[in-house]
């Protein structure tokens, strides 16, 4: 069983930065994968980034490529999405997840565990 808490969402202006956390309680394995996904009312949830908690592999999705980056802290308790130069289309409620299995997907289905979710709103 694996417990995941997102904070950080906030308000914030076209062009700035925004760091979010997920703390991480129960089972972790080097297998896993942990995952920042987000949803936007009307629209289907949507991957962002994902690493491999063993290797420390990182995947991201073109959309954030370059502006967000994944990070777990070395006791691998917490887990982060920096998020820089947002847009108002970054609009939304992030979701931290996690995977028992080895699959490097940003496909929703493929994690077990979600947090309640932090909300993020970013004006023009």
């Amino acid at each position: 069983q694996v417990q995941l808490v997102e904070s950080g969402g906030a308000s914030v202006q076209a062009g700035g930065s925004l760091k979010l956390s997920c703390s991480i309680s129960g089972n972790v394995y080097s297998s896993n994968r942990l995952a920042w996904f987000r949803q936007a009312p009307g629209k289907e949830r949507e991957g962002l980034a994902l690493i491999s908690v063993g290797t420390g592999y990182t995947y991201y999705d073109d959309s954030v490529q370059g502006r967000f980056i994944i990070s777990l802290e070395n006791k691998k308790t917490t887990l982060y999405l920096e998020m820089n130069s947002l847009e108002p289309e970054d609009t939304a409620m992030y979701y931290c997840a996690a995977q028992r299995t080895i699959i490097d997907s940003l496909q929703p289905g493929y994690y077990e565990y979600w947090g309640q979710g932090t909300q993020v709103t970013v004006s023009s």
